[in-house]
């Protein structure tokens, strides 16, 4: 058995290839990988039609890149402003309602 990594789609794609007509654990042993991950593998094309993985399963984020360093200097300039000040204050800038825990510790 290899190190644990995620199966890149190329892979996926020759393993869903070699699946049909043959076992699992035939196919498994052939690549040197858990036979559950064939398994599920093969579970997921049947029901989705796709072998590919699905990416951006996190948080969307609120804020821009230039709106954090933004927040960031403003924090940096006002250092007796509180976490709430700067978030009304951003609010009033941008629009945008940002939590307290997002403020940066400067």
């Amino acid at each position: 058995m290899s190190s644990r990594h995620h199966i890149d789609d190329f892979m996926r794609g020759r393993i869903i290839g070699k699946i049909e007509g043959r076992k699992i654990t035939d196919v498994a042993r052939e690549f040197d990988i858990a036979h559950s991950v064939v398994s599920r593998l093969w579970k997921s094309f049947k029901t989705t039609g796709m072998c590919s993985r699905r990416h951006g399963g996190g948080r969307v984020r609120s804020t821009t890149p230039a709106e954090d360093r933004y927040i960031v200097l403003s924090a940096k300039r006002n250092r007796r402003t509180t976490a709430q000040q700067m978030a009304n204050q951003f609010l009033a800038a941008s629009g945008k309602q940002i939590s307290r825990k997002l403020l940066p510790d400067v």
